[in-house]
């Protein structure tokens, strides 16, 4: 049964990885903007597509971070 990454062995990547480091740093950025568009009580179309394509990139960048806490290759797919 695979265990779920730990909290040290992220600090470790972050301290370690500048890869990791970057990709944690697009992931909160990412996070903000979907968060300051999901604040607005009347988007506009183009704001819903690019908060939906955010989260698209922000889960593809999650999924490789934990590869990288797996250990296991990256799949570079965006």
């Amino acid at each position: 049964m695979e265990t779920e990454p730990t909290a040290q062995s992220q600090t470790q990547l972050v301290e370690t990885s500048e890869e990791y480091l970057e990709l944690a740093k697009k992931h909160s950025s990412y996070d903000r903007r979907i968060e300051e568009l999901g604040s607005r009580r009347f988007p506009s179309q183009e704001e819903q597509i690019e908060e939906a394509r955010l989260k698209k990139i922000k889960l593809h960048l999650k999924d490789q971070m934990h590869s990288m806490l797996r250990g296991q290759p990256e799949h570079a797919t965006a």
